[in-house]
């Protein structure tokens, strides 16, 4: 949510903002926004006189009574003023409802480098790295390869759970393992603190994190409970510290299974591992001050290019567009892997600075050197998503013969195996 005090001191940064989108409504919102802070405090005022009106008036009671004088027009005064108080106060509570859902609802301010856009087709690439593999033979996708070698069953997942499920096999089954422990020790190495966090949430504290409508379409949630199996680590470690004042910075990494429904736009709608209701996710997330944040910006991609460096798979970096950013976001940019089979690139890790924007509305703060204390800003990243990559790396390290050449960045992860066969 926006900080309601940034936009009384400030409200030239949220309509700049919002002007960069080119979306009137938004404006249209904040001056609402503005109004009604306006006659918050304005009814604020009303109900505090009035509080301070009764507790004068019944002194008044009091000392009349004492005096042996007639207290009646003093008393109609005192029995008429709670009515009146509940109808002010009332009133104070609908503006402030309406205050709350403008202040959840109004983006997040953009960082100055976003690109306008409409949509992802108006993401701006910034960045590409790796040469594309280049075959003597006719490439076959995913899952032609793997169920040549029977390292996949699409077949019995899905009449054991439905489409969007998959049963890993042998070899191509412990190269998934191995993809997560490489991705670890990257971490490590780079001291982010590991982090097993639940795989089901309060709906609250998902709530600070995604739209309430994307619960409909990618949330799974648990009947007669007010919980959600997680759809990514990044909603269970924002939660970490709800409520709590920290030491800042935290830099966290996770590994969790994840669930999603796909509903909507994009749907399960064909066999294979690049669309799935459960999917393996190394996650990174830092709690810092906003003035860091931007470091740890350009940190995380940093890693996360370490990560598809070492596996050798070509990828670039786009600039999400405001018509693309989540209104949490205030700035984003998405890695997507290169796929032979395809010849085009797609998404394979997300990186976010989120600002104050979810902590605000879960209270985490940090105190800063002059002892205040401030809302703490928030970063994610997907720093590696197996099913995905292991679509990139069955397709670009495919052989002649079928078989599947494993990353040398792997080998030690594979116990010496180079090599995927039947």
């Amino acid at each position: 949510m926006i900080d309601i005090k940034l936009v009384r001191e400030r409200p030239e940064l949220f309509k700049d903002s919002y002007k960069r989108m080119k979306k009137p409504k938004l404006l249209t919102q904040l001056n609402e926004l503005i109004e009604k802070d306006v006659l918050s405090r304005s009814i604020k005022i009303q109900i505090d006189n009035l509080r301070a009106e009764r507790n004068t008036l019944s002194k008044k009671v009091s000392a009349l009574k004492k005096e042996g004088k007639d207290a009646s027009k003093v008393l109609k005064k005192v029995r008429d003023l709670p009515e009146q108080l509940k109808r002010v106060e009332q009133k104070y509570e609908k503006v402030n409802n309406e205050m709350n859902e403008l202040l959840y609802t109004l983006p997040n301010i953009v960082h100055k480098d976003v690109p306008y856009g409409k949509s992802d087709k108006d993401n701006v690439e910034f960045k590409k790295w790796g040469k594309k593999a280049k075959f003597s033979f006719p490439v076959k996708n995913h899952v032609e390869l793997l169920e040549n070698l029977d390292a996949v069953d699409f077949e019995a997942s899905a009449k054991s759970s439905g489409n969007g499920f998959y049963y890993l096999k042998g070899d191509f089954a412990r190269l998934n393992q191995a993809l997560l422990r490489y991705a670890m020790d990257i971490m490590e190495k780079n001291k982010y603190m590991y982090i097993e966090p639940p795989l089901m949430l309060w709906k609250d504290v998902l709530a600070a994190a995604v739209d309430v409508e994307e619960f409909k379409n990618t949330i799974y949630t648990v009947d007669g409970e007010d919980t959600c199996l997680i759809g990514t680590s990044e909603h269970a470690i924002l939660g970490m510290h709800k409520g709590k004042v920290i030491d800042v910075p935290k830099k966290y990494y996770a590994y969790t299974m994840c669930f999603r429904k796909e509903i909507g736009a994009h749907g399960i709608n064909e066999k294979g591992l690049w669309r799935t209701h459960q999917f393996n996710k190394v996650e990174q997330f830092v709690f810092c001050s906003e003035e860091d944040s931007w470091k740890y910006y350009d940190e995380m991609l940093s890693v996360s290019e370490k990560i598809f460096q070492g596996l050798e798979l070509p990828y670039r970096i786009v600039e999400l567009c405001t018509g693309d950013l989540a209104r949490w976001k205030a700035k984003s940019c998405d890695m997507e892997v290169w796929r032979p089979t395809t010849e085009d690139y797609g998404e394979i890790t997300s990186l976010s600075n989120c600002t104050d924007y979810q902590a605000r509305k879960l209270n985490m703060r940090y105190e800063d050197k002059d002892g205040n204390r401030k809302v703490v800003s928030t970063l994610n990243n997907t720093a590696l998503a197996t099913s995905r990559i292991l679509v990139a790396i069955a397709e670009t390290y495919q052989q002649k013969d079928g078989s599947i050449k494993v990353p040398k960045v792997l080998v030690p992860y594979m116990n010496g195996l180079k090599v995927i066969k039947k």
